[in-house]
């Protein structure tokens, strides 16, 4: 069910689930609500034992150092919190408060949902730098490299200069074969964002890459 387009907003959780192709998703909560104060979105996962929540912090380039609320609604989880594992049945919050801290959770249940919510402390909320390239994703899924490129240099409008941002436009531009573009963005992104050298190793992305000595150098 669509949300209700009144002084408040109505969406089902367990239709959007029924609904579903895919084993795990999104329901994007802050768009389908248009929510300004916070993030947030609903996250199912189908099968017990797989992923729900993916290993993350918040601390990185591509978001806002949010602090997160994680809400099992249906279902239960094994959340995993900066090392500790914490059994979540159906009813349970975790709140986790140190942006840095790594956090992820497996379903221990089919058809499990969670809600998670955040934002930062110090200041209000805005998109994140990832958010900021609304229809990246999905551009990227359906091969359309060309719309993801531009919906990452959407996302420099906002973050000019962004690590994350920078790191998929060389994604990008290395996909549709412009070498000099995709090396120059690699160059920024990794400058702020060393980490960064590790996955491009490994990124399909700049297969047509990595026998360039200049791509060898960046990452090396």
């Amino acid at each position: 069910m669509a949300a209700t387009q009144t002084a408040y907003g109505v969406v089902s959780l367990g239709d959007r689930l029924a609904e579903a192709e895919d084993d795990r998703g999104y329901v994007r909560l802050r768009e389908d609500l248009d929510i300004g104060a916070f993030g947030a979105s609903g996250i199912y996962q189908r099968k017990a034992g797989e992923p729900i929540i993916r290993e993350h912090h918040e601390a990185g380039p591509g978001g806002d150092r949010h602090e997160e609320l994680f809400v099992v609604v249906q279902g239960s989880a094994t959340f995993t919190v900066d090392g500790e594992e914490v059994e979540a049945p159906q009813g349970t919050a975790i709140f986790v408060r140190d942006p840095g801290v790594m956090r992820g959770a497996v379903a221990t249940a089919d058809d499990t949902m969670i809600v998670a919510a955040g934002g930062p402390r110090d200041h209000a909320y805005r998109l994140t730098p990832a958010a900021s390239a609304h229809g990246f994703w999905d551009a990227y899924r359906a091969k359309d490299y060309g719309a993801a490129l531009e919906a990452t240099k959407r996302g420099l409008e906002s973050y000019p200069g962004n690590a994350y941002l920078l790191y998929n436009v060389a994604c990008m531009e290395s996909l549709l074969g412009n070498d000099e573009a995709a090396l120059t963005a690699l160059a920024d992104s990794v400058s702020q964002w060393e980490l960064y050298k590790d996955q491009a190793r490994e990124d399909d992305d700049f297969v047509s890459l990595r026998d360039d000595p200049r791509f060898i150098e960046l990452v090396g």
